[in-house]
């Protein structure tokens, strides 16, 4: 990502979004010494084996205090570090955490636009099923409506006499 992160920090240009890629370069050329360290304790060990393996106990022991030397360099080299870039470190989990509550207030805010579409979607079904239902309920009540005057027609066609016999012989 190359995006800019908040403007407090528009004039430092380490301030970015970083790969883990781009993490690792930074690490090691902010403390270059570290992977140096590890890089002379890998070698003590190599030499120490290769030692081993011809039986010249002398230069065995001299690469086991080589190494050991090497990892004292190395662990002075992770302290001496981390206190000279300590307040680097700080500035940068403050960016972090300020990104990471810019992507929870932009998730919140999708969300909310998501839930919002939902609704309004739903709202728009029910009132399609509400007209539909009135349009029905109204095409019911005309029918109702043509079947009483239908009726009240045959009433007034029949007559009295009719009636009253319709009324007699059921």
């Amino acid at each position: 990502m190359s995006s800019r992160l908040p403007s407090s920090f528009d004039q430092d240009s380490d301030f970015y979004i970083e790969s883990r890629t781009q993490k690792v370069l930074r690490r090691l050329r902010e403390e270059p010494l570290v992977p140096f360290g590890c890089a002379l304790t890998c070698y003590a060990l190599y030499r120490a084996s290769s030692s081993m393996r011809t039986a010249d106990h002398n230069q065995t022991n001299r690469m086991f205090r080589a190494r050991i030397y090497a990892q004292a360099f190395t662990l002075v080299a992770i302290y001496v570090g981390s206190q000279y870039y300590a307040e680097d470190r700080k500035k940068r989990k403050e960016v972090e955490g300020i990104v990471s509550e810019k992507k929870a207030a932009e998730k919140r805010d999708a969300w909310i636009r998501e839930l919002e579409h939902r609704d309004r979607e739903e709202r728009e079904e029910r009132e399609e099923r509400d007209r539909v239902r009135g349009e029905r309920a109204r095409m019911v009540a005309k029918e109702d409506g043509k079947a009483k005057m239908v009726l009240e027609e045959r009433e007034r066609r029949i007559g009295v006499l009719d009636a009253v016999r319709s009324l007699g012989w059921r």
